[in-house]
């Protein structure tokens, strides 16, 4: 069982960011501003954008890519088969090593995600 904790992970990158958002706040609101843009309903759903995203955290190995991803998933009504598909291309593209990560989203899924009835 892991005992990785996105949400903590996401809590200390927020932190650290807060810094950033400080000292360079044009360069932070235009990432922000990227970001929205980028993510936004259009011809590809927000919710597959975020799926997109996801995978591109998985693909680089990047954690605090996987716990936002998530997070934003759950928000956005991603259901669980959808997600479980994203993590099999993912392992398909990268192999053993977006296998590794793709376990770790999935812990970040179930941590997040409300409980089935």
């Amino acid at each position: 069982m892991s005992t990785f904790d996105h949400g903590g992970l996401m809590h200390d990158i927020n932190e650290g960011l807060a810094t950033l958002r400080h000292g360079q706040p044009a360069t932070m609101q235009a990432f922000s501003q990227l970001s929205r843009a980028a993510l936004a309903e259009g011809a590809v759903s927000a919710r597959h954008k975020e799926l997109i995203a996801l995978a591109i955290g998985i693909s680089q190995h990047c954690s605090g890519c996987i716990a936002f991803h998530v997070k934003a998933l759950v928000r956005l009504g991603c259901s669980r088969a959808e997600f479980d598909e994203t993590l099999a291309v993912c392992v398909y593209m990268g192999g053993g090593p977006a296998l590794m990560y793709a376990a770790e989203a999935s812990k970040a899924w179930e941590a997040m995600a409300p409980k089935a009835a």
